[in-house]
Formats: C-alpha cells, sequence, structure tokens
C-alpha cells in the first residue's frame, strides 16, 4: 500500500463483533486482530481510520434505528466507546467515520428533514462521547445515502443543509460517478457542504466499480480506456481541490456483484481471487497511484499530475521550520525512464534507475545543501529536510527522464 501512494489506511469495523444488537457480542479475538491492523499500519507510517458499519448483526433497520425506541442510540455509542477507549493513546489512528452511509429506505420523511431531525443530532450525540474519551481525534461524518432512483443531478447522496457545532470534524461522503460530466458538480456541492460544516473533504469512499468484461475489453462503454479517462478525470477534479481521498477495497476479487446492467463487478483493484491480491488492475491503479505531495512542512498552494506527460507540478509556501516534507513519486511505475526533479529552476536533480546510485545532481546554488533532498526507492517518496527558500512561493515539477544535460555547470 505505501508503494502505491497510500498513507492511511481504513478498517471497517463490524457491529456484530462489538455490540449487543440482535446476533452481536462483543468478541475479544477481533480486537486482537484490529490491533495487528494498526500495529501493521503504524510500522509502516500510515495512518487508521476506523470506519463503522452494520456487517454482523441479524438485522439492522434504518428506521428503527432512527426512532431509538430501544434505546439503539446508547448500544451504538457503547460499541464505538469499546474502539475509543482502546485506540485514545494510540497516535496513529487519526480518527472515526461514526455512520457509514446512513439512510431512509421506507420513511416517510424527507432527506432535508431525515438529515435535520435526525442524523445531526446523532451525530452531535456520538461525537460528544466520543471527545469525552478522546477529544483530539478526528470525527467523520456522511450525508444519508439516498434511495436508488431518487439521486439528484446523478449524486446519491442528499445534501446536508444543516451545521453539525462541534469540533475535530472531517467530512467525508462518497462518490462513485460513472458520468464523467457529473464530477465537478458533484463535488462542488460538496465543497459547499465542507464550508456548512466548517470541516476539511476527505472523500471517504470513492472509484465506480470494474466489471469481469473490462479486465479483458480494452475499448468500449465499458473498456479500460474509458475507466481511465473517468478515474482520470476525477483525480484531476481531487487534486485541483486539495482534497484527501481513500479508494475503496484494497483486495482481490474474493466475489463479484451484479446489481448493475454492465454484469459482475467488483470495488476491488486486485483481479486474483485472494483477498490479499498481487495482480493489479493497472488502468485502476496506476490513477489512484499518481504522484503527489503527501506531506508539506508549510501550505500547499496547488498541485496537479499530467497524466499524459507525467508531470507532476507543485506550488507551495514551505516553513523549514515545521519539519521534513514529504512527496510521493511512484517511479517505479510513473518513471522507469527516471526522473528529474526541478526546484524554481534553481535547482535541478534527476535519478538515473540504470545507475541506481540515488539523486545526481546537475544545478544547485551554493547556499544550499542537495543532500536536503533525499530519494527513497523502497516507499518511493521523495524527502525534503529543507527547502531552499523559506517562507515564500516555491515552484516543484517532477518530469519523466533525465534532462539532456550537454555541460557541467561552475556552481556546487
Amino acid at each position: 500500500m505505501v508503494r502505491l501512494g497510500a498513507n492511511a489506511q481504513v478498517i471497517r469495523l463490524e457491529l456484530g463483533k462489538l455490540s449487543n444488537f440482535p446476533g452481536g457480542q462483543l468478541e475479544a479475538g477481533y480486537l486482537k486482530k484490529l490491533d495487528t491492523l494498526v500495529a501493521l499500519g503504524k510500522n509502516a507510517g500510515m495512518k487508521t481510520v476506523f470506519k463503522m458499519t452494520v456487517y454482523g448483526v441479524d438485522s439492522f433497520v434504518w428506521e428503527d434505528f432512527w426512532q431509538n425506541q430501544q434505546n439503539e442510540h446508547q448500544t451504538y455509542i457503547e460499541a464505538w466507546q469499546v474502539i475509543w477507549k482502546r485506540y485514545a493513546a494510540e497516535p496513529t489512528v487519526l480518527g472515526y467515520d461514526i455512520v457509514n452511509e446512513p439512510r431512509k429506505l421506507t420513511m416517510d420523511i424527507s432527506y432535508d428533514n431525515l438529515t435535520a431531525d435526525y442524523l445531526i443530532p446523532l451525530y452531535q450525540k456520538i461525537i460528544d462521547a466520543c471527545h469525552n474519551i478522546n477529544p483530539s481525534k478526528k470525527v467523520l461524518v456522511q450525508s444519508i445515502f439516498m434511495n436508488k432512483g431518487e439521486g439528484i443531478d446523478n449524486n446519491q447522496y442528499a445534501e446536508v443543509k444543516t451545521p453539525i457545532h462541534r469540533e475535530n470534524l472531517v467530512f467525508a461522503p462518497h462518490i462513485y460517478q460513472d458520468k464523467i460530466d457529473f464530477i465537478k458538480p458533484v463535488m462542488d456541492r460538496f465543497d459547499k457542504e465542507s464550508d456548512l460544516l466548517n470541516a476539511p473533504i476527505l472523500i471517504g469512499e470513492w472509484g465506480f466499480p470494474t466489471f469481469a468484461v473490462t479486465d479483458t475489453t480494452i475499448s468500449g462503454k465499458l473498456g479500460q480506456l474509458a475507466y481511465r479517462e473517468l478515474y482520470i478525470r476525477t483525480a484531476e477534479v481531487f487534486d485541483q481541490m486539495g482534497v484527501g481521498t481513500i479508494k475503496a477495497w484494497f483486495l482481490g476479487n474474493r466475489s463479484m456483484q451484479n446489481f448493475l446492467p454492465g454484469g459482475p463487478s467488483t470495488w476491488a483493484i486486485f483481479s486474483d481471487k485472494q483477498a490479499a491480491g498481487t495482480v493489479e488492475r493497472k488502468y485502476i491503479t496506476d490513477i489512484i497511484a499518481r504522484p503527489y505531495p503527501q506531506t508539506i512542512a508549510g501550505d500547499i498552494q496547488s498541485f496537479l499530475f499530467n497524466h499524459a506527460t507525467r508531470t507532476l507540478d507543485v506550488t507551495i509556501k514551505p516553513d523549514n521550520g515545521k519539519g521534513t516534507s514529504t512527496l510521493f513519486i511512484g517511479a517505479n511505475r510513473h518513471y522507469p525512464d527516471g526522473f528529474s526533479i526541478v526546484i524554481d529552476d534553481d535547482v535541478v536533480l534527476f535519478q538515473n534507475p540504470i545507475k541506481n546510485a540515488g539523486l545526481e545532481v546537475y544545478k544547485c546554488p551554493k547556499d544550499f545543501d542537495p543532500q536536503n533532498l533525499v530519494w527513497n526507492p523502497v516507499t518511493q517518496k521523495l524527502m525534503v529536510l529543507r527547502w531552499p527558500k523559506d517562507k515564500e512561493e516555491v515552484k516543484i515539477k517532477i518530469v519523466p527522464g533525465i534532462r539532456d544535460f550537454e555541460e557541467p555547470t561552475d556552481e556546487k
């Protein structure tokens, strides 16, 4: 996952293994398994987000849950409290996605009223309970998943029009958009909701499912070229907005679902049958594993990876006092011919895969040590210990190949 650019994992919690909902009970072995997953992420330098699902219970009726006549809200919060208490002191656990894809089904109520009268008060209740245990953790919130056929502008998620008025919120909507012209309008609406909630956006799930036939079909309606175009446009909108994203289902094809007109489909990004997949669907993974600024000491002004030219452009305002910056490059897939790093045209370093000797210097001013730039081929990351400028705009460009270096420079 790290070599594909991931810096966070989402672990889906099963309500049936954490609560007393019908058919469920707290399982000690399950908690140990969660500990292992958190530790694996921590050892790889990754953060963890927990997401509660209603898996593992005999039945979960959303209408009953909203009415709360059997004190379902408290039972739900008690399930979360097991997790909150267990990881309150674990700094790599970033936060909690508290209700996954809440729904209306048959309830005779508008989506606006369901959100304002039921969902938001529930969120406030859960968030207050969470912050009583670990106030520094982030709380991720979603919107109502609308019934099929009731989407607006091809968006299946109801608009949030009521603020939550709580701290440490992250707005984590999902987007499974298959119509390229609707990607930007959907994200613009999410941006408006983000402002209302006073919460940054982390796209909690994205990526329209792929069909079984797509693995062997290049062109056509369900072909790989169309998927690449759709995913590339989605990634461009994400990056231009500067939002974090989670591509759902880092798995192999354990099963196919058959609820779409195109036939059997899956969200898995590996095509082999085992859960720990190894055979990539490269028409998906090459997009999600695109180069991007992963951690910047300072402020990111803008960034965008051009898939056609394989060029990453980043504009930042660095603050060297805040520590190390990291850019994910993904050279093993995007730059097999090597890459060059250009910083304001003042610093030019390159990586030659034939020499396999780290970064070489073509151009660098005398007052900057090029060893401040460190290439890690294992994690596929470029670490910047210090930028040539501090607290003023810096432009960084990552380009494929090695520049046609003709003459050595007199500079260091």
